[in-house]
């Protein structure tokens, strides 16, 4: 094994097969189905308690759901991030954008992710900004990858885990698996 990786999140990250998809990590699954980022926050002893080597963090779409605001959303993500650091200063720590959704959110959801994108440095923490995979161009999810748009169909966690199977290689400071290394002969 080349590291252990807590996946924290809500239903996204609850109903991934992360032991399927990294079997080269072992994986730890701390999605749960409707969480938000209060209750990932008052659940965070349970995850520093693991002392996992990396952790991949996917939250935020629920707390829309329960019409919180961009800062309310915001504040509580970098709360998260900064109570990791401070408490397993040398964990690796990837944080995901929120995922795109219905598009009336859309507005909201890349203020988030524009906020993320500019803390997550100052916590020693990558971001991997989803949209470009999983967005249309109006910021809702990809038809094909989505049945309500909200949940991720075989196709969108397709999607998902190509790009979060590129970030955690970097993460880890591995070598790309996805690429052919080119032997020179002599």
């Amino acid at each position: 094994m080349s590291g252990s990786i807590a996946f924290v999140g809500d239903g996204l990250t609850a109903n991934g097969r992360w032991e399927e998809w990294f079997q080269e990590y072992g994986v730890h699954n701390f999605g749960v189905s409707g969480d938000t980022s209060d209750r990932v926050i008052a659940r965070l002893e349970s995850i520093v308690e693991l002392q996992p080597d990396a952790i991949s963090l996917q939250i935020g779409t629920n707390d829309l759901g329960r019409h919180r605001s961009d800062e309310y959303i915001v504040r509580n993500i970098e709360t998260i991030l900064w109570e990791l650091r401070r408490q397993l200063p040398d964990v690796l720590i990837l944080i995901q954008s929120v995922m795109p959704r219905e598009r009336d959110y859309a507005e909201t959801i890349r203020s988030i992710n524009r906020h993320l994108w500019q803390f997550a440095p100052t916590q020693r923490a990558r971001y991997l900004d989803l949209w470009p995979a999983m967005a249309q161009s109006d910021g809702e999810l990809i038809a094909d990858y989505t049945e309500d748009r909200l949940h991720l169909t075989d196709a969108g966690y397709g999607a998902w885990t190509t790009e979060l199977k590129t970030a955690i290689e970097m993460l880890f400071e591995r070598p790309p698996s996805s690429s052919s290394i080119p032997i020179q002969r002599a």
